[in-house]
């Protein structure tokens, strides 16, 4: 009973920021994203009655209690529909850094919910795939569709999963991640989440949300890119206004991060049509459109704190892989 799973990683042109139920991981609000083609992780799960306990390897190393807790927890969810009650092994890596705001959990519990429902025994649907990652890591139910995908605001668990809203054929924009440290971000998503509502200008942003989805959802379809460009970093400054102005306040930016985000508009006044966005931590997205991807790499190759340009086109979502980890 083994099965390997690759799952990408998303970035999200709306956000996901705080939660209405914590078991469940139903988020405050739906969010659109655009699944990553080289931000992946690979996961191989395997049950058998020869391990003794559970057993979870992540890129090559252990994991500290609360991971690993997480993923036992997840396992158990996947377990229990299975009627099973075998022991696991479970190896994982992925192929950019971890815990530096790319969204490794979405791609890594998206892996392995398919990795380990497929191992288990399982033949579940995308939108049962979907509901089960979100238990697993809010953001993973965003990874198992492919391409332009919509996370949808439900108030129970049944209601609250992705969908594919344009293949990723759809639109040729491309998201460049400039790596500004490889570092773990010192609180977690899951933590920081926890104190969203001590902010004073939440309850304003989650009353304009869904209008502002539909939005993002007409200018993709339209591909009318400099709105959408400039919606995406308006969005992403809300964002972190929010965590700002929590308590504790949280800041995720390094000085790498925002010098970034003060270079992008010199750069579009150079004639580059170039926008940043940014997850929960340091490292910056950059979206351009496909014929502008070499000039955005120039600009970003000339600055000595970039560690490193990982270019991504609309993904694939999760699917099954024949080649395992052990």
């Amino acid at each position: 009973m083994k099965a390997t799973a690759i799952a990408p990683s998303n970035i999200a042109f709306t956000k996901y920021w705080g939660r209405k139920d914590e078991t469940l991981r139903l988020p405050e609000n739906g969010s659109i994203c655009m699944c990553l083609s080289n931000l992946l992780t690979t996961t191989t799960v395997e049950f058998s009655q020869g391990y003794q306990q559970d057993e979870v390897t992540i890129n090559g190393g252990g994991l500290e209690a609360g991971e690993a807790k997480r993923i036992i927890k997840h396992l158990d969810r996947i377990r229990k529909p299975a009627g099973i009650d075998r022991k696991a092994k479970v190896v994982s890596n992925n192929n950019f850094p971890t815990g530096t705001g790319l969204s490794s959990s979405a791609s890594g519990f998206a892996a392995l919910t398919l990795a380990a429902s497929k191992a288990a025994g399982l033949e579940l649907s995308e939108k049962e795939l979907s509901i089960l990652a979100r238990q697993g890591s809010g953001s993973a139910c965003r990874s198992i569709p492919s391409g332009f995908v919509e996370w949808l605001d439900g108030d129970t668990s049944e209601t609250s999963y992705a969908i594919q809203i344009f293949p990723p054929g759809h639109w040729a924009i491309i998201d460049i991640v400039a790596v500004v440290s490889e570092g773990k971000k010192e609180v977690p998503t899951s933590q920081g989440m926890q104190k969203t509502h001590s902010s004073p200008f939440m309850a304003v942003r989650l009353s304009k949300m869904k209008e502002k989805n539909e939005k993002v959802k007409k200018l993709i379809k339209e591909k009318n890119f400099k709105e959408f460009g400039e919606l995406l970093e308006q969005e992403a400054l809300e964002l972190h206004t929010i965590m700002l102005t929590q308590i504790p306040p949280l800041i995720y930016w390094t000085p790498g991060t925002l010098r970034i985000m003060k270079l992008t508009p010199f750069w579009r006044q150079e004639g580059i049509p170039v926008y940043f966005t940014i997850n929960t931590g340091q490292d910056i997205h950059l979206i351009c459109e496909s014929k502008n991807v070499e000039k955005v790499k120039s600009k970003l190759s000339g600055l000595d704190f970039v560690k490193d340009i990982i270019v991504n086109a609309p993904g694939e979502g999760a699917r099954l892989s024949k080649t395992h980890l052990f």
